[in-house]
């Protein structure tokens, strides 16, 4: 994050040179001394009920180093399920269906009931050692989705549902046409400030028509994965922009970056008549 202020101030300061009488000596070396920040573990694994546990291990790089993706080869990563460890195998892998890459699996599917706890070990040899736990939240049911024709026969959804009382709860909505592996059409975050307690709705803009088949997610998010997302969204809001303020990405692990959790959803399919 310091590496993002150096190089928000160097814009700045290139901006004053622009704007000084041509007369000046535009000729000007500049050498910002940028940290080398040692590489720190970087992990992302979401679990899903009745899925095998799926994991992407990489490492951190420098602000400016070249885009490459730094894989962890020589890593010991373990998903602890009531007291019984699990190791992953490494064996990098492109899924078609969830279209992303993942470097460590299992053959154990996630069987845990709201209120189980799941933990994360990872070690390497460099003795570097990222943990990180999660717990299985209930599914929040989808009642009902409606939908409504404006006069230029677009249609706008309603997804009604009931927000569960005595606790805080955090959600993810999203919208996908035609199938559950196309990117979003609709997609944020909200809590439940308002609305504790009570019945529920989101929604869309009038974004779809006649004959469309949408599939339309409601997302329970743990509070630390609702933080983190955000952050994220922020963090890639704020990138190359020099009139945003530096955005810093929350982890919900401990001892390096990145995400553990659970996903629990419901979901329903549409065909717009």
């Amino acid at each position: 994050m310091r590496i993002r202020l150096t190089k928000y101030s160097l814009f700045w300061s290139l901006l004053t040179l622009s704007v000084l009488p041509y007369g000046c000596n535009m000729e000007k070396n500049f050498e910002v001394d940028l940290p080398v920040m040692a590489p720190q573990l970087v992990a992302e694994c979401y679990l899903e009920p009745g899925k095998p546990y799926r994991l992407t291990l990489t490492e951190s790089t420098n602000y400016l180093a070249a885009p490459d993706i730094p894989l962890v080869k020589e890593a010991t990563v373990v998903i602890f399920y009531q007291g019984r460890p699990d190791t992953l195998r490494y064996a990098p892998f492109y899924d078609k269906f969830s279209r992303k890459y993942y470097t460590h699996a299992s053959i154990t599917k996630m069987q845990g009931k709201p209120g189980d706890t799941y933990r994360l070990e990872i070690t390497d040899k460099q003795g570097r050692k990222l943990t990180g736990t999660t717990t299985v939240l209930p599914v929040v049911p989808l009642d009902t989705v409606e939908y409504t024709y404006n006069d230029r026969k677009k249609a706008f959804l309603v997804a009604k549902f009931f927000d569960p009382g005595n606790t805080a709860n955090y959600y993810f909505f999203s919208v996908q046409r035609d199938s559950v592996n196309n990117r979003a059409e609709i997609d944020y975050t909200a809590d439940d400030q308002i609305s504790n307690g009570r019945a529920s709705a989101f929604g869309t803009g009038y974004d779809f028509e006649k004959d469309d088949t949408v599939f339309v997610s409601l997302y329970h998010l743990e509070k630390p994965y609702y933080e983190f997302f955000n952050s994220v969204e922020g963090a890639r809001d704020a990138n190359g922009n020099p009139f945003a303020q530096p955005a810093t990405v929350i982890s919900t692990v401990q001892g390096g970056y990145g995400v553990f959790t659970n996903l629990v959803y419901d979901q329903k399919m549409i065909i717009l008549k």
